[in-house]
């Protein structure tokens, strides 16, 4: 059930930053919406569980002297950089969901933090109550 809560909050999240920001497209995003969308967005939110949980450690690692310099900011960039590559994967199956560069790739990286929060915050916090 956990794994579960955890995929809809990604995807929630990852569902705000393409409508927030203008260079993430996503299927579900765009307003015409049909079954294949909505399972590409849970396909999209598996892969970027998967990136995060797997690829992130090891970046963060090799990483940590920048990170220290810049006071923990780097992990930002980090964010971005695994929502591009969540982005080049789900691009290669045909998935529907594009980063068009940095910028956005940094403006829904934080945006799918903030979401993935808040959500996280009412829903698996409240339920411990």
């Amino acid at each position: 059930m956990k794994l579960l809560t955890r995929l809809v909050i990604t995807a929630l999240a990852l569902l705000a930053a393409a409508w927030f920001v203008p260079g993430i497209q996503l299927g579900v995003a765009r307003g015409r919406t049909t079954g294949r969308d909505w399972m590409a967005l849970a396909i999209v939110a598996l892969i970027f569980g998967a990136v995060n949980s797997v690829i992130r450690p090891i970046v963060v690692f090799l990483t940590l002297p920048v990170t220290l310099l810049t006071l923990g900011l780097f992990i930002f960039v980090i964010n971005a950089l695994m929502l591009l590559l969540t982005s080049w994967i789900a691009q290669g199956m045909d998935l529907g969901f594009h980063v068009s560069g940095f910028g956005p790739a940094l403006l829904g990286a934080l945006i799918v933090s903030i979401v993935s929060w808040a959500l996280t915050h009412m829903l698996v916090d409240s339920s411990r109550s």
